[in-house]
Order: structure tokens, then C-alpha cells, then sequence
């Protein structure tokens, strides 16, 4: 059944119940809602930072989206992009979307004008929504942009190169549109991290929404009485399908402005959240402050969140084990995936596996999982190799990127991952690394998760990435660009004294102490680092060099 239906069927369900809490705590005035529509969004009197809409209003905006959008010339097949940040209109307008038969294309809020430019032209956007936040990025942009294609600025204050949402879609029936779906249908393109350079975008079928949302339904048991928190942008496919499990379920879920400890903590005090997906930077800010005494378990009602979940990057054992000096009874899960395979879940550690904490885990609801060599032979169990997945989840291809799509979908439904693994005697898959990301230093493979995992034990360190130097005996060393905790101090003699633990070849050979910058999901940007203190230090070098043998020259004649 296509996603829609689930909508659906909430509002004759649940209609009257609440869908969707958006919490900004630190706004600093109250928002008032004057016109038609969003007076059907519910303010709280007593905190004007939270608003919320029941199941029914929630359909209703997603069918006038997509009465407006059809009213507009948009059909079956086209594709319209979401720019825009976490809000109450995102979830409907993306919905609106799906019923229309188009497709969804969530753009990362991170991109630059020139990369919103190029994912609108490759993905073939025809209508972009964006918000306040974009309109400098849009209006730089917007003499190519707005060539053939509709801009719907989702705010107030409507910018004069843009169609303005409130307008458009007030007046719009809040019926239904007739238009069919199936499983088969075209339902979405996400684009990928773009480590490589642009984005390549991910075609996904309505069968690869459906898909997640009963996987996270299987592996986390949402009720309608769970209450799920959500954190992370909905542009990406990690939040968006989590919360997938509370459409199937019906229940509450929270839209939460802001990651400082105390403002999660007190999210799931007040509007007692019984699940939270963290990414590992905010899980160990939350362990931190408890740590220093800046924020106690005592002060808020917590009783009622049973799991904790993390996704979007390794977990080190670590950190799992200190949460659960504070958090003994906290279920917990890990989820491996990628936007090829919809997000998180084609592998996860799966609840009540703590004994298993380090790795991803077994294979999702309705996923197969093998482990390959460099000639796409299945290897031995205990043997590295490419991880590969295959389920109903895997994307369609890499939308108008045939040569792309042939390197990991061969054609016999497995998807290749690009990530190096390894399955113990249990049956249980270990992440070793990228593949792209291993280190080989005078022939010898490293890999950077491993040194990271290790470097993430020290009690000073909070953040760590490990990436390859070039060394002109070596070819490459590891080295460990280390931040540390707030008020603490260290050297590099003291790092290196602490890497003694580890076999020698494994030992960084270089220490950086600087901040480790993270994407919007929690990915460590790995090319930035490379960029910043690799090829570019390599030129640098080599430029020197050069310069140093043409002045001996100069000299010798």
C-alpha cells in the first residue's frame, strides 16, 4: 500500500488526536497564526515556542498541497523539491506531494546556491517549496532557477521572485485527489552525501517508503501510544523514516528545535517521549553535561522513554556502555543503512543485543545481507570484504546516472554498499570501514573507525576522525584530527603515550588537536578534513620543494 494510505487512515482513525509537535524553545516571540489555514495549527497558551496539528488537519493540508499543486499543472511523474527546515508544513507538503503522484525531492539545507541549482536541474525539478531560511541562496540563483519552474515560498513576507504558499494553497479544496498510486509508482529522489563531489541523485519507488515504515514498525514495536522525538533534518531519509514508524502506528511525534542537552532532556520531560533516535555528538553532549553536574537525570520525568536509538554513523561501544551507567533500563538499537537502501535498517543491532554493542547487527525486516571480495565472490565467514544488501528498500537506480548505477546495483538486485565488514560466528556484521576511506600505509590496511573507536575511550577526548596523510616513505599515515572535551587540555606526547595500546602500524602517526566538523546528520565530513590537512598541505609541500631546487638552481648557474 502506498504511504499515503497510512495518512489516510490515520485521519478516519485518530483524526482528532495529535500528529505532529513542533518545539522551538529558543524562539524568542510568540509566532501568531492569522490566516485561514494555519489557523487550524494549535498553539499552546502557556509556551508559545510549541505548536501541533491533529491526524485530520494534517490530511487536509497534505490534499489542498496537492489540489494546488495539480490546479497548477503538475502531473503524474514530475518532480517537486522541499527546501525548506523542520516545521509543521514539511510532512504535509511532502505528502501533498506523494498524492498528486510526483515526486519528492528533499533538498539537504546545507547546499549552497550552485548545489541547489544542480540537484534542482539533475533531478528535473519542476515546483520548489523553500523557506525564509533560502531566500538569499534562492535569489542568487533565481534568473537560472526559476527557467520553467515554479518557486512556492513557504513563509512570511513572500519574496517578489517567488508564488506565495499561504496564497495559493489557502483556498484549496481539502478533499482527496483521485489520482492512483501502487507500490510501483515513482515516489521520491534523495540525493546522496556528495563525498565524491556533486550529489548523485537516489530514485526510490512508493514500495521503499512502504517498506521502512513497517521495518521500523518490526524493529522498534511502535504503539499508538509511544511518542517519538525527532531531532535530525527531515530532508533526510534517517529521520524521516524513523518517524515512518509512528505513521504506521498512529502515535505522537515531536519536531524538536535545537540539540543542547537540556533542551532534548526537557523535550522528553514535557512531552514524555518514550523513543529518541540520537546522533552520536548529541548522545555524548547529553553524557558530558551529566558528567560535569550541568544537567541531572533527577530533574526531569524520564520514566516513561524506553529506547534510545542511533543511526547515521559507527557507535562506540563506549559510549553505549556510559549511557547505560545513567540509562540502565533504556532499550537500545543501532541501525546501519544508507539513502539507497530508504535510511536506516537494512541492518540493526535489534533490541535486547546489548552483549553485541560494536556491531551493526543482522539483517533488517525483509533484507538479505552478504559480504563480497574485490571480484564480487562471497567470502568466508570471519573474512573482510564489501557489504552488500538486498530488499525492497534498495533505490531504482541513480537517477539519470547509468554509469553510476551499474558500479553498485550489478543487476541482480544486491546492492553493493562501498562499506567494509566482517560477520563473526553469531552471525552478527561488524562495520570495519569505508571502503574509500582505508588507510594502506607501507602496505599495510588501516581503518579509521577502528583507531577511532580506541581514540574515543581517552575520557578527554569528545570527538575524533581519523584520516590518511601523505608521507613520501609510507605513501600514507593515519592521522588523528582530536577534539577534546570542553575545559580539558592535552599534548600530542600524551596522545601518543595513550596510543601505546594499540599494535604499532595502527598507532596515528600524526595528532591535530581541532574541532571535528560533522554534516547535518551526523556524518564526520572526511573530505573537508582531507582537504584541509592532506592533498592540500601535499601541494603546499610539493610547490616548496619545486621552489627550493629552481632557487639552487638559479644559484648553481
Amino acid at each position: 500500500m502506498p504511504i499515503t494510505d497510512m495518512l489516510e487512515k490515520n485521519a478516519r482513525l485518530y483524526g482528532r488526536e495529535v500528529a505532529l509537535v513542533e518545539l522551538n524553545p529558543q524562539m524568542k516571540e510568540t509566532r501568531r497564526i492569522t490566516w485561514k489555514d494555519y489557523s487550524l495549527i494549535q498553539q499552546t497558551e502557556d509556551r508559545p515556542y510549541r505548536h501541533q496539528i491533529t491526524w485530520n488537519v494534517f490530511d487536509e493540508k497534505a490534499n489542498r498541497v496537492a489540489n494546488m499543486l495539480l490546479e497548477c499543472g503538475v502531473v503524474k511523474g514530475e518532480k517537486v523539491g522541499i527546501l525548506m527546515m523542520n516545521n509543521l508544513e514539511w510532512l504535509p507538503i511532502y505528502f501533498g506531494i506523494l498524492k498528486t503522484g510526483a515526486l519528492a525531492v528533499p533538498l539537504n539545507f546545507r547546499y549552497s546556491a550552485d548545489e541547489i541549482e544542480y540537484c534542482c536541474d539533475l533531478a528535473d525539478v519542476s515546483v520548489l517549496f523553500f523557506g525564509p531560511q533560502f531566500i538569499g541562496r534562492i535569489e542568487s540563483v533565481v534568473e537560472k532557477l526559476s527557467r520553467g519552474r515554479l518557486l512556492i515560498y513557504v513563509g512570511e513576507n513572500c519574496p517578489t521572485f517567488a508564488e506565495s504558499y499561504r496564497e495559493m494553497v489557502q483556498d484549496c479544496s481539502s478533499q482527496p485527489p483521485l489520482i492512483p498510486l501502487t507500490d510501483d509508482d515513482d515516489a521520491a529522489i534523495y540525493f546522496s552525501s556528495g563525498t565524491t563531489g556533486f550529489p548523485k541523485a537516489i530514485l526510490h519507488k512508493h514500495r521503499s517508503l512502504t517498506q521502512s515504515a513497517e521495518m521500523e514498525q518490526k524493529h522498534h514495536g511502535q504503539t499508538h501510544d509511544d511518542v517519538f522525538l525527532c531531532i535530525p533534518p527531515l530532508y533526510h531519509t534517517g529521520a524521516k523514516m524513523h518517524w515512518f514508524g509512528s505513521l504506521i502506528s498512529g502515535s505522537r511525534a515531536v519536531l524538536l528545535k535545537g540539540t543542547s542537552p537540556d533542551v532534548i532532556l526537557s523535550a522528553v520531560s514535557q512531552e514524555r517521549c518514550t523513543i529518541v533516535w540520537l546522533l552520536v555528538p548529541w548522545a555524548q553532549d547529553i553524557l558530558d553535561a551529566l558528567d560535569r553536574g550541568e544537567v541531572s537525570v533527577n530533574d526531569y520525568h524520564l520514566e516513561q522513554w524506553r529506547l534510545m536509538h542511533i543511526g547515521a554513523q559507527p557507535v562506540p561501544p563506549s559510549l553505549i556502555r556510559h549511557w547505560k551507567d545513567y540509562f540502565p533500563d533504556h532499550e537500545y538499537d543501532t541501525n546501519y543503512g544508507l539513502s539507497e537502501s530508504t535510511g536506516p535498517g537494512c541492518v540493526h543491532l535489534g533490541i535486547g543485543h546489548e552483549d553485541k554493542i560494536g556491531a551493526i547487527g543482522i539483517p533488517g525486516y525483509n533484507w538479505q545481507v552478504k559480504i563480497v571480495d574485490d571480484d564480487y565472490h562471497e567470502v568466508k565467514q570471519g573474512q573482510e570484504g564489501e557489504l552488500c544488501v538486498r530488499g525492497p528498500g534498495v533505490m531504482e537506480c541513480y537517477y539519470k546516472n547509468p554509469e553510476a548505477t551499474a558500479e553498485v546495483l550489478p543487476g541482480d538486485g544486491w546492492l553493493r554498499t562501498g562499506d567494509v565488514a566482517i560477520q563473526d560466528e553469531d552471525g552478527y556484521y561488524f562495520l570495519v570501514d569505508r571502503k574509500k576511506d582505508v588507510i594502506v600505509s607501507g602496505g599495510e590496511n588501516l581503518y579509521p573507525v577502528q583507531i577511532e573507536d580506541f581514540l574515543r575511550t581517552n575520557p578527554k577526548i569528545n570527538d575524533v576522525a581519523v584520516i590518511g596523510l601523505p608521507d613520501p616513505r609510507l605513501g600514507e599515515i593515519a592521522g588523528a584530527i582530536i577534539q577534546l572535551k570542553e575545559g580539558m587540555i592535552a599534548t600530542e606526547d600524551e596522545m601518543n603515550e595513550f596510543c601505546e595500546a594499540l599494535p604499532r602500524y595502527k598507532r596515528p602517526r600524526k595528532i591535530i588537536f581541532a574541532e571535528v566538523p560533522r554534516n547535518a546528520t551526523g556524518k564526520i565530513e572526511k573530505p573537508l578534513l582531507r582537504k584541509k590537512y592532506g592533498a592540500e598541505k601535499l601541494v603546499a609541500r610539493e610547490i616548496q620543494a619545486q621552489g627550493e631546487i629552481a632557487e639552487d638552481l638559479r644559484k648553481e648557474n
